[in-house]
């Protein structure tokens, strides 16, 4: 069928339409490709799962334990009116996942996206299929997608077992937290990906995330903050994530807010996608 094609269409002048439906029919569509990639990496993580229990599991539980009951512990002795008149734990637990969500993100769209151009060469592989970069990058992402997701319900079921959820709202925490990840991861990986170095990384987290996490209302309200940084504060993503999940958690979220904290949250994680079909063109393209 295929000699017949390029014998009858190609060679006579170019396809007939009927030639062209049947050829077009064979080629996958860019969801399909993307879910191969998507599957490319999930045997890969198949293989390296335990690697990552650290970080999914007992990193969160050791956090929620030191600074909810430990820190805690002090802040409650001098009343719970700062924090909302809730025990600390309960003010803390959904800042956390959301910083988790957050470093999720980071961890999964800086690294091993570099890694996959300069050192195992998993891009470079899929360079030799049918897999385009967009596909490529789609297929990356969803997988770092299923990693934030994975993390963030480990969490939120820690979190009830701490007794740290005080609303039936709480089921909303897994898409918060997932969105809030994947705001990060986005972005990330499209700039990750145009990288000729891993040093900027260090930088990243450093200066970047650990600041996000001390200053966006996580550990302490944003009022405590001077006034002047208030304003940073709430201009960063996480807070938006913080306050989404925080407002799920304690059942005190209003639609407006809701409204604000997915809309910042979706508009940083669509830009990252667009950047990412651009970045992921021109580093891949042969």
């Amino acid at each position: 069928m295929a000699g017949g094609l390029m014998g009858g269409g190609l060679m006579g002048g170019g396809l007939t339409a009927g030639e062209e439906a049947a050829v077009a029919a064979l080629v996958p569509g860019a969801g399909e490709l993307g879910v191969r990639a998507l599957r490319c990496w999930l045997t890969v993580y198949r293989r390296i799962w335990r690697s990552s229990v650290w970080s999914s599991l007992l990193g969160p539980v050791c956090y929620l334990a030191a600074f909810g009951y430990g820190l805690g512990s002090l802040v409650d002795r001098h009343g719970t009116a700062q924090v909302g008149g809730v025990p600390y734990v309960v003010f803390v637990a959904p800042a956390i996942l959301a910083t988790q969500a957050m470093n999720s993100g980071l961890s999964e769209s800086s690294f091993p996206v570099f890694g996959s151009v300069k050192w195992n060469k998993i891009y470079v592989a899929a360079q030799a299929t049918p897999l385009r970069p967009s596909d490529i990058f789609r297929g990356h992402l969803l997988f770092i997608s299923v990693r934030i997701a994975m993390n963030s319900a480990v969490f939120v079921a820690i979190m009830w077992a701490f007794a740290a959820i005080r609303s039936p709202w709480a089921v909303l925490l897994f898409p918060a937290a997932t969105l809030t990840g994947i705001a990060f991861a986005a972005p990330v990986a499209a700039w990750a990906v145009t990288l000729a170095r891993e040093t900027p990384f260090t930088y990243m987290f450093r200066f970047g995330a650990v600041p996000m996490m001390l200053f966006s209302g996580t550990l302490f309200p944003l009022a405590r903050l001077p006034g002047w940084l208030q304003p940073l504060a709430y201009a960063t993503p996480l807070w938006h994530g913080v306050a989404l999940c925080r407002g799920f958690s304690l059942g005190d979220a209003d639609a407006g807010s809701v409204a604000i904290h997915v809309g910042y949250l979706t508009v940083l994680a669509g830009a990252g996608l667009w950047a990412g079909a651009v970045t992921y063109r021109r580093r891949l393209y042969v």
